[in-house]
C-alpha cells in the first residue's frame, strides 16, 4: 500500500499544478525573457534608425513623420525577435537553476525536467498565439502605415506630385486578362472598395490577347452578389477589327453578370494589395475562388499562406528545444549550449526566409517552401527530446 501511494504522489508531481514551483519558475523566466525582449527591441530599433534616419533628414521630413515610422517598425521586428528571446530566456532560466543545483533538487523529488518547464511551455504556447496575431493582423497594418510614412517623408516635391497623380487610380486586371478596371480613389478616404456606389469607373475590354475591343467610362458602378456589376451613365468607345475609326456612343445603364465577370469589389481591393498585407484567410479565399490565376501569383499566395501557418510556432518550438539543451549545459557548459541554441534558431529563421523567397519564385512547391523549415525544426526538437530521455 505504501508503494502504491508513493507512485500516486509521483504522478501528481508530474502532472498536477504545483503553485509554488510553477509560480517560481514562471517568475524567473518572465524576468529573463522580458530583459532579452527589451534589449532586442532596442537593438533592432537602433538598427532601423541608423539605416533610415538619414533618408528622412536629407528630404527635410518632420519628426512627426519619422518618429511614428520607427515606432511602426517595432511590431515587425518583434515577430522575429520572439522565437530567439523565448529560446534564450528558457536557456538562461534553466541554466541558472542548474548552476544553483535546483534542477537536481527537482529531479530528486520526482519532477522531470519537462515538468519543471511546464510554465515556460505554457508561455511559449501563449506567445505563439500572440505571434499569430502579429502575422495576421498587426504587422500587415503597421508595415503598410510605415511604408506610407517613409514614402511621404523621403519623396521630393516633384516625385510627390507624380505619386499623388498615380494614386488617384486603382488599377486591376481580371484573371482571364479580358478586363482592366480603373477606379478613382477618394483622397479623403481610405480608398477601400466594396461598400456602396463606386464613382468614375473605367473598364477596358480586350480579347485576352492584347487587342482592345471597347472602353467604358461609367459615372457610377455598384456590385450586388445576385446580379453582378451594374453601371449607369456610360460613355462607350468601341473598337472594330476592320474599321480604323472607333465608334463612340452613350448608354444609360449596362450590366455585367456574375458569369461574365467573376471579380468582386473585395477581390479587386485585395488583389492590388501586397500579399504581405493580407491575412491568411483572405489569401486562402482569394486563391481558391479565383480561376485562371497566373502561376506566379499562385506560387506567391500559397507560399505566404503556408509560411504564415508554420512560422509563428517557432516560439513554442524554441522552448521545446531549449529545455533539452539546458540539460546538456549541465554537462558541457552553458556557453556551448547557448551558442548551439542561437545557431539553431537563427539558422531556422534564415532558412525559413530563404525558402519563402524561393517558393515565391516558383522554384519549389509552395507547401514545401512554407512548411519544410518548421517541419525540420520540429523533427530536430523531437530527436533532442528522445535523446534526452534515453
Amino acid at each position: 500500500m505504501a508503494g502504491k501511494n508513493k507512485i500516486q504522489d509521483k504522478e501528481k508531481r508530474k502532472w498536477f499544478f504545483m503553485p509554488t514551483l510553477d509560480g517560481y519558475i514562471f517568475r524567473e523566466f518572465m524576468i529573463k525573457f522580458s530583459i532579452l525582449l527589451l534589449i532586442s527591441v532596442i537593438l533592432f530599433l537602433l538598427s532601423d534608425v541608423l539605416a533610415d534616419l538619414s533618408d528622412f533628414v536629407e528630404k527635410g521630413a518632420s519628426w512627426q513623420i519619422y518618429i511614428p515610422y520607427f515606432l511602426l517598425k517595432i511590431p515587425g521586428n518583434i515577430r522575429f525577435i520572439l522565437p530567439i528571446a523565448m529560446l534564450l530566456g528558457c536557456m538562461w532560466t534553466m541554466a541558472t537553476f542548474g548552476k544553483n543545483m535546483e534542477v537536481t533538487a527537482m529531479r530528486a523529488s520526482g519532477v522531470s525536467l519537462f515538468r519543471c518547464g511546464r510554465s515556460i511551455l505554457l508561455v511559449g504556447m501563449l506567445t505563439t498565439f500572440v505571434n499569430i496575431w502579429f502575422n495576421e493582423g498587426l504587422v500587415p497594418y503597421t508595415d503598410r502605415k510605415a511604408f506610407a510614412l517613409k514614402a511621404e517623408g523621403t519623396r521630393d516635391d516633384s516625385s510627390r506630385k507624380k505619386k499623388d497623380l498615380e494614386e488617384q487610380k486603382l488599377v486591376y486586371r481580371s484573371p482571364d486578362k479580358k478586363r482592366t478596371w480603373l477606379f478613382e480613389r477618394d483622397k479623403n478616404s481610405s480608398g477601400e472598395l466594396g461598400v456602396g456606389v463606386q464613382a468614375n469607373v473605367q473598364i477596358k475590354f480586350s480579347d485576352g490577347n492584347g487587342r482592345m475591343e471597347k472602353v467604358m467610362d461609367a459615372q457610377n458602378a455598384i456590385y450586388r452578389d445576385d446580379i453582378g456589376w451594374r453601371f449607369t451613365d456610360i460613355a462607350v468607345t468601341e473598337y472594330f477589327k476592320d474599321i480604323p475609326i472607333p465608334k463612340a456612343y452613350h448608354l444609360d445603364s449596362f450590366e455585367l453578370s456574375v458569369k461574365e465577370a467573376q471579380e468582386t469589389p473585395v477581390d479587386i481591393q485585395y488583389s492590388v494589395k501586397p500579399v504581405e498585407e493580407l491575412p491568411s484567410w483572405v489569401i486562402y479565399d482569394l486563391v481558391t475562388r479565383t480561376k485562371d490565376m497566373p502561376k506566379r501569383s499562385y506560387d506567391v499566395y500559397w507560399t505566404v499562406f503556408f509560411y504564415r501557418l508554420a512560422f509563428p510556432w517557432s516560439c513554442f518550438l524554441a522552448v521545446f528545444l531549449g529545455i533539452p539543451l539546458a540539460t546538456k549545459s549541465e554537462r558541457n557548459g552553458i556557453l556551448t549550449s547557448i551558442i548551439t541554441a542561437v545557431v539553431i534558431i537563427v539558422g531556422y529563421i534564415v532558412a525559413a526566409q530563404i525558402f519563402l523567397v524561393i517558393g515565391k519564385q516558383g522554384h519549389i512547391p509552395p507547401v514545401i517552401a512554407g512548411l519544410a523549415p518548421t517541419v525540420a525544426f520540429i523533427a530536430y526538437g523531437i530527436d533532442r527530446v528522445v535523446r534526452n530521455q534515453s
